[in-house]
């Protein structure tokens, strides 16, 4: 029976050795911030946070409670243990720290299929069974204590012995990228695609055409992208030379606009940018970057275009902007952001990679 409403602690495990990846996977950056950081503000609004970790001194500044291995050598197995024994809530959510596209939504609608009838409850993708990515019951605790007495420590055993329910990750209406790790390089690149960020201005301030532009250096850089339209005024059209038509033939693999209620791609669907989102990387493989146009509201990354005769001052949250565009220079109106000039789109663009860590910026090379 289905029990809704529940409250669920959260459990990041924390303490493995990135041995592949060469340094600490939680404490890479997704943009300015660390993984780790990511996913405690995802998940730091539930009913409480415990981060597991292999010893004293790592993460405390994060201002969670700390749990630290006792058993030593023997796997995430540990990690589940200190979490489960420490948790005050009945079921936790627990995941990997070097999983950064979990977010709070997911965890949620993972968390409607508690009940009273099982332990746990794992994701499976694609025929694979994701035990960092699971919901435990605190009643499980007994069995993982037994098994570690036995010397047996995969986390697939667990599951054998209590009642598991698996839940395809394609029911939550999430993709498998939701729920990938990384362990190497490449899939520190690939797990973090798409990258999301936003073109954001007042009317008439040159939006479109600077996404036409910027379109025009992923391309050269064999990158695709996607271009996403939020029309704030909510007058979706795909009459010819709309901005949607203009992102498709500059080259966009995908030109969509949405709004509040309803989507453009080539038919009407849900409004949602989640949702879209989502449903790019299944119909047309995942692009490299996905370029909003507007939503200066909103917590994406963005690059803020203050035009002269437009604009005079920037007025986005200086934490979510990635460069200020601008033909005037002005320390004033651009205070605490990175100033780049918007008749360079090169200058533009390489301040969007250098964010994402693709590259660093080199303000002296390759200058329009």
């Amino acid at each position: 029976m289905q029990q809704k409403n529940r409250k669920l602690g959260i459990g990041i495990l924390a303490g493995g050795k990135s041995s592949r990846m060469g340094e600490n996977k939680a404490l890479m950056k997704i943009g300015r911030e660390r993984i780790i950081d990511k996913l405690t503000r995802e998940l730091g609004g539930f009913s409480e946070l415990i981060i597991s970790a292999a010893k004293k001194g790592e993460y405390e500044d994060l201002g969670f409670r700390m749990v630290y291995d006792e058993a030593k050598e023997i796997g995430p197995i540990e990690g589940i243990r200190s979490v489960l024994s420490a948790a005050k809530e009945e079921f936790v959510f627990i995941c990997a720290a070097d999983m950064p596209n979990i977010t709070r939504e997911f965890v949620l609608a993972l968390s409607h299929f508690i009940s009273s009838d099982n332990d746990c409850y794992v994701i499976t993708d694609e025929e694979h069974i994701q035990p960092l990515c699971a919901i435990y019951r605190k009643s499980v605790l007994p069995v993982i204590e037994e098994l570690i007495k036995e010397g047996k420590y995969r986390l697939r055993l667990i599951f054998d012995r209590v009642n598991t329910k698996y839940i395809p990750i394609e029911i939550l209406n999430f993709s498998s990228k939701t729920v990938k790790n990384i362990n190497t390089r490449d899939d520190y690149t690939e797990a973090l695609k798409p990258f999301v960020f936003a073109v954001s201005g007042p009317s008439d301030s040159g939006k479109t055409g600077l996404i036409v532009r910027l379109i025009n250096e992923f391309i050269k850089d064999n990158m695709s992208v996607c271009v996403l339209k939020h029309d704030g005024h909510d007058s979706l059209s795909d009459k010819p030379g709309s901005d949607t038509e203009r992102f498709y033939l500059a080259g966009a693999t995908v030109s969509a606009a949405f709004s509040e209620s309803g989507s453009i791609i080539h038919r009407r669907e849900e409004g949602s940018l989640n949702t879209l989102i989502s449903r790019l990387g299944d119909d047309s493989g995942t692009p490299d970057f996905i370029i909003v146009e507007g939503m200066k509201n909103s917590k994406l990354p963005k690059v803020e275009i203050v035009r002269k005769g437009v604009s005079d001052k920037a007025v986005c949250d200086k934490e979510y902007v990635i460069c200020i565009a601008t033909d005037f220079m002005s320390p004033d109106n651009c205070e605490g952001s990175i100033i780049a000039d918007l008749n360079n789109t090169k200058e533009i663009f390489l301040c969007i990679k250098s964010y994402f860590g693709l590259q660093d910026i080199n303000r002296d090379s390759d200058k329009e």
